[in-house]
């Protein structure tokens, strides 16, 4: 159910997600959609307090995303349109045929399937595939590196999420969006760095941002160009 409260002269439309969570948190996803996650006894009270405090802040993020223009439009999985692999646009050719299969060719990508409207499961289950591999293969020195921290990862798992690259929870378990295995190589460590950097620091304190300076120095141009991404 979508809410809203009046901040000056603007609505500010948003939804909850209650939850065993112990504080609340909003985020602001790049669509510009408002999502307060809050624990299961917050009072409507609380939730609208803690917005309206926040208020400035949710009306930049939303101007900063508006800034990018429009998204791409939904993606046909037809033949010759674009689709994005580390950060590079590689065009897609379908053909009827058997076995299913996609495959990478280096150039492009090719679809092989009956009927045609099977390319899109088969090219998410590979990009499913590859970021398993892709991920692992770029978290492990980046994990090895925070051993100083006397920290690592209990597990990492990858799975589509909305609103969100990644997430660590209080066990250290790192979660990572398959999405990330289309956007560029620094893009995608710089999300695992971020959530190695709260296997030291749980919240976004001044802490946190320090060492997340102090790991990857150039993480805001990263961030920034991961926001513009347009998959």
């Amino acid at each position: 159910m979508i809410d809203k409260i009046r901040f000056g002269t603007t609505d500010i439309n948003y939804s909850v997600l209650f939850s065993k969570r112990k504080t609340l948190v909003i985020t602001v996803n790049p669509d510009g959609t408002v999502l307060l996650k809050a624990p299961f006894d917050s009072t409507r009270q609380q939730l609208e307090e803690k917005l309206i405090k926040r208020a400035s802040w949710v009306l930049k993020q939303q101007r900063y995303f508006t800034s990018f223009g429009e998204r791409s439009p939904e993606k046909r999985f037809i033949s010759g349109e674009s689709h994005y692999y580390l950060g590079r646009q590689y065009m897609l050719k379908i053909e009827e045929g058997k076995p299913d299969s996609a495959k990478y060719k280096g150039r492009y990508f090719e679809v092989i399937c009956t009927p045609r409207s099977k390319a899109k499961d088969l090219m998410n289950i590979w990009y499913k595939d590859r970021a398993k591999v892709k991920f692992i293969e770029i978290l492990q020195p980046l994990a090895s590196r925070f051993s100083k921290y006397n920290v690592e990862p209990s597990s990492v798992f990858i799975r589509e999420m909305k609103g969100r690259w990644g997430s660590c929870t209080p066990n250290g378990k790192i979660i990572l969006n398959t999405e990330l295995i289309k956007a560029p190589k620094p893009c995608i460590e710089y999300v695992i760095i971020h959530e190695l950097c709260h296997l030291v620091h749980r919240g976004h304190t001044k802490a946190f941002f320090d060492l997340l300076e102090k790991e990857m120095p150039d993480w805001k141009r990263w961030k920034e160009r991961l926001e513009q991404f347009m998959f």
